[in-house]
Formats: structure tokens, C-alpha cells, sequence
């Protein structure tokens, strides 16, 4: 019977997966750092050092370090996703942090209206993310990231047309035990595009183009080198119920220096390394790789650098 449940969990988050992963904001939804990629992506309750506020803006409170972290993933189809994040504490009981994501795709090949092919050009999506985040008991944390969105479309060699927006994500972290801790977050609040196309079209106008909100439950144990993250979904296209995505993944650790991972997530399988190492102090740096692969075999590589100090 358990069987049975999981294998109708695991098709129906692929049917969910196709149908939610064509709305607004995508970018913000498959994944940023090598590390979370190759374990799925359910990080919720887990502290990502490459991204530290991306998955709970909680975690910001409960740093001790000041994290600095860049990815960069190369997808099919001249698609790609570029980040940089930075985040610290704000004694005595505080954290913040500021990240940028970009995600675009190049090598568009444009044409004059006599089909004749005129010059390449590219496309442009960006999230500028400033997180606060505020520990309210020592075992209890919230936070919330603010968002600021811009979508570029070129429409001919010199022009292009642009949607901004703003959007909120809410956080709850709590340790609920030396090698657990358990998170919740509602990702995309208010989070939307606005367009004008009044210049595009002679019955242009302001249009809306919502991201579907996403409520996230998820938890972390760890225990002699081995971790085990995972988290659910469920998606909402404004009051309306859209679906469930799970997400689940691992991590071993070889002499506390090597990692080796795998997981599943946003329709995805992924596996990855990482190598944890000295800079200039005793593990202050680490350099992650993650391959996925989704179910129409578009694949991934994602390669991250996190530095704490």
C-alpha cells in the first residue's frame, strides 16, 4: 500500500511539475546552488552556505559566519542561471543578507519581417534579494526576503519590452534537536510581473503575469556524516489548489572533507561532489558540482563556490 502511495506521489509531482514549471518566475523555482540541486532541492529546514537565505530567510538569524556564495548553471537550449549571495549575523539576534539571481537564455536568433536573419540577441530575468531575518527564541527564528523583479524580452535589435515587479518570501526555522531542525516557508508572496505594452500593441496596456505561491513544510536530520534533507510543497495559483511537489535528498561525508550527494526534486534527478577545504582559515571554502536531468532529458551542470569567515 505504501508502495502504491509513493509511486502515485512521485507521478502525480510530474504532472504537477510539467504544468507549474511554465508559470511566471521559474527561475526562482529550479534551483540556485550545486550543493541543493544534487539533493533535490529541499532545503527548507537545511542550510545551503553557497545561498543562505534563498530556501528559509530564517536561516539568517542563526549564522555565525559571514557566508559569501556564487553559482553558475549551464542548462540546454543556451539557457543559464547565474547567482551571488551574501549573508551575516546582526548581533545580538539578527541576520541579513542581499543576493542577486539572473537567469536568461542566448544565441535568439532574430529575423526581419522579409524572414532574413538580423543580429542574435538574448533575454533577461532578475531577482535582487534583500533578506532581515530575526531569532526569537534560541531554538526559533523568522524571515523574510523582499524581492525586486525584472523580465527584459527583446523585441527587435534595439528594443525591448520590460515587466518589474516585487515579491515577498516568509520564513520559520526551528532546532528542534542537536541533528534536526525543522522549516516552513511560503515562497513568492505578492510576487508578480507587470507589463506596458502600450508601445508594442495599438490595444496595449498594463497586464499582470502573477507567480503561483508556494507553501513549503520540510525537515533535516544528521548524524555521523550522513545527512538527509527533504521537504513538500504545495502550490497554489492564488486561491485555487495547483498540487504537491516532493522533494528529498542525501549527503555523506568522507573525512569531513569530501561529500558525496543525490536526490530528487522539480521533476528532477540530480547527483553531485563537493570539496570542502582551507583558504585561509580551516574549512572556509567549498566548491560544489551537481548534474540533473528532468524526465524530457534536458540536463544540467551546476558548479558553486561558497566561502564563510
Amino acid at each position: 500500500m505504501m508502495k502504491i502511495f509513493l509511486l502515485l506521489l512521485l507521478f502525480s509531482s510530474i504532472i504537477n511539475c510539467q504544468d507549474w514549471a511554465s508559470k511566471s518566475g521559474g527561475f526562482l523555482r529550479m534551483g540556485i546552488s550545486a550543493r541543493s540541486i544534487a539533493m533535490g532541492g529541499g532545503f527548507t529546514a537545511e542550510l545551503d552556505k553557497s545561498f543562505a537565505t534563498f530556501h528559509n530567510p530564517a536561516w539568517a538569524a542563526f549564522l555565525v559566519q559571514r557566508h559569501i556564495g556564487t553559482s553558475y548553471t549551464n542548462l540546454s537550449l543556451d539557457r543559464r542561471i547565474a547567482a551571488n549571495s551574501f549573508a551575516m549575523s546582526l548581533p545580538p539576534t539578527a541576520g541579513i543578507g542581499v543576493a542577486w539571481v539572473f537567469a536568461g537564455v542566448n544565441n535568439i536568433q532574430g529575423r526581419y519581417s522579409t524572414g532574413m536573419k538580423s543580429s542574435k540577441m538574448q533575454t533577461g530575468e532578475n531577482a535582487l534579494m534583500i533578506t532581515f531575518a530575526q531569532r526569537i527564541r534560541p531554538w526559533l527564528s523568522i524571515g523574510a526576503n523582499f524581492k525586486l523583479l525584472k523580465y527584459d524580452l527583446p523585441m527587435t535589435d534595439s528594443d525591448q519590452i520590460s515587466g518589474s515587479g516585487i515579491g515577498f518570501d516568509i520564513g520559520l526555522l526551528i532546532k528542534t534537536g542537536k541533528y534536526n531542525t525543522f522549516g516552513l516557508t511560503i515562497q513568492d508572496v505578492n510576487s508578480r510581473y507587470q507589463w506596458d505594452t502600450n508601445e508594442v500593441y495599438a490595444q496595449g496596456g498594463p497586464y499582470k503575469e502573477n507567480f503561483p505561491i508556494l507553501y513549503r513544510v520540510g525537515s533535516r536530520f544528521f548524524n555521523k556524516g550522513l545527512a538527509i534533507v527533504g521537504d513538500l510543497g504545495i502550490i497554489t495559483n492564488g486561491s485555487t489548489f495547483s498540487g504537491v511537489i516532493p522533494r528529498l535528498g542525501v549527503e555523506y561525508g568522507f573525512l569531513d572533507q569530501y561529500f558525496f550527494r543525490g536526490g530528487y526534486g522539480n521533476d528532477r534527478f540530480a547527483f553531485g561532489a563537493g570539496y570542502e577545504y582551507r583558504l585561509f582559515k580551516q574549512k572556509d571554502s567549498r566548491i560544489d558540482y551537481a548534474f540533473s536531468m528532468d524526465w524530457v532529458a534536458q540536463t544540467a551542470h551546476t558548479v558553486s563556490y561558497a566561502f564563510s569567515f
